[in-house]
């Protein structure tokens, strides 16, 4: 079995995204295999989940993988059809049901609508991707994060807590946001700007090393994971840039290097860590085992590298 084949042999998320980016099948065959995503495997069975009043897990976030926030963010991962019935119906019930009251604590967001976000960027960051991704209007929230973008280019999440330099973690989650944002709208604006500083603020360090001394800031960034969640990588960085159509040059060669290193002699790559917390779906992702998300993410990052 070649490593396509067993790329194939997964679940319609992981097919679809093979047939799009590795295997280059015309636009139809991959829009029907994306649409089984709505109607079979993970995505149907997080759809299935989904209670009356639009909530997943009755909450709006949680430290799990279990409740609206996280879900939705999965869905879009998965390429749900945002055109789709049952997208359409998924994403009405939010819009019009949830907020981000939750049961256990009070905040002063607790009001606010699902799509209109909270206060930390980190998660604003993804609300606006979800939002953008399924039709929702994230203006309001996007011009937040802008304004709140550091000088060195960057976000952080902990601002408010006295920081004045920006977090890649933070960054990553807000980046992916603005891109979605900005295929939503079209068009260059001020959103393509602010990404771009987002951008180079992870370029100059290389993805993973301090701009500073250039030392690796954090070990376990070159361990990589799927779903990423919040959590950032070196391989999460590199596929953003990819899906962004930045051009790779010799600040992302040594992260392109760690990438391809991390390959078996059968050409797929293993699962470092799977992130701790209650999920929906099994994913097949076993620490150290072969997998398809990896190996499907990191194939078309070299492919990516390779065409320049």
């Amino acid at each position: 079995m070649t490593v396509i084949d067993w790329l194939l042999d997964g679940d319609p998320a992981i097919r679809w995204l093979v047939m799009r980016d590795l295997t280059h099948e015309p636009a139809d065959v991959v829009a029907a295999e994306r649409a089984r995503v709505a109607t079979e495997g993970w995505g149907a069975r997080l759809l299935a989940l989904q209670a009356p009043d639009g909530q997943w897990g009755g909450r709006p976030w949680s430290h799990d993988w279990t409740d609206t926030f996280h879900v939705l963010d999965l869905l879009r991962r998965l390429g749900l059809d945002p055109e789709s019935e049952q997208a359409r119906r998924a994403v009405g019930l939010v819009r019009e049901h949830v907020t981000w009251r939750d049961p256990d604590f009070a905040t002063p967001w607790a009001d606010n609508r699902f799509f209109e976000g909270e206060v930390e960027p980190c998660i604003n960051g993804t609300v606006v991707a979800t939002g953008a991704y399924f039709g929702m209007d994230m203006a309001p929230l996007v011009d937040r994060l802008l304004a709140e973008q550091l000088p060195d280019g960057g976000w952080n999440c902990e601002v408010e807590n006295g920081a004045t330099v920006s977090s890649m973690g933070t960054t990553i989650n807000v980046l992916e946001g603005l891109l979605e944002h900005e295929r939503a709208i079209g068009g260059p604006t001020a959103v393509a700007d602010a990404r771009e500083r987002g951008e180079a603020y992870l370029l100059e360090r290389k993805l993973f090393r301090r701009k500073s001394t250039g030392e690796v800031i954090d070990a376990d960034w070159l361990r990589f994971a799927f779903p990423p969640w919040y959590h950032y990588d070196v391989l999460r960085a590199l596929d953003h840039l990819r899906d962004a159509g930045v051009t790779p040059d010799e600040h992302v060669a040594e992260a392109i290097g760690i990438v391809n290193d991390q390959g078996d002699a059968d050409g797929r790559w293993p699962v470092h860590k799977v992130h701790e917390g209650a999920s929906y779906v099994d994913m097949d992702e076993v620490e150290g085992q072969p997998s398809r998300w990896i190996t499907l993410r990191a194939m078309r990052v070299l492919d990516w590298a390779a065409r320049g």
